[in-house]
């Protein structure tokens, strides 16, 4: 996959005060997102415009292209 993210996205969240069961709980990211994060997959603009306000960044601050890797 081209793209991948620059750090940790859970531990950013957890830095934050964003643990995985606040996150649950509080229906701000679902399981699956969550795996997803854990597996390095890409999520939706959507999710990642929710990372952008929860961690106060920018998209390029969480994703990179990777040139040459496999599409």
């Amino acid at each position: 996959m081209p793209m991948k993210y620059k750090f940790n996205i859970l531990a950013a969240l957890k830095e934050k005060g964003y643990t995985s069961n606040k996150l649950r709980n509080e229906k701000i990211l679902s399981e699956s997102t969550m795996q997803k994060f854990r597996t390095g997959e890409i999520v939706s603009t959507e999710n990642i415009t929710r990372l952008c306000r929860l961690l106060d960044c920018q998209p390029g601050d969480i994703l990179e292209y990777v040139p040459g890797e496999k599409d």
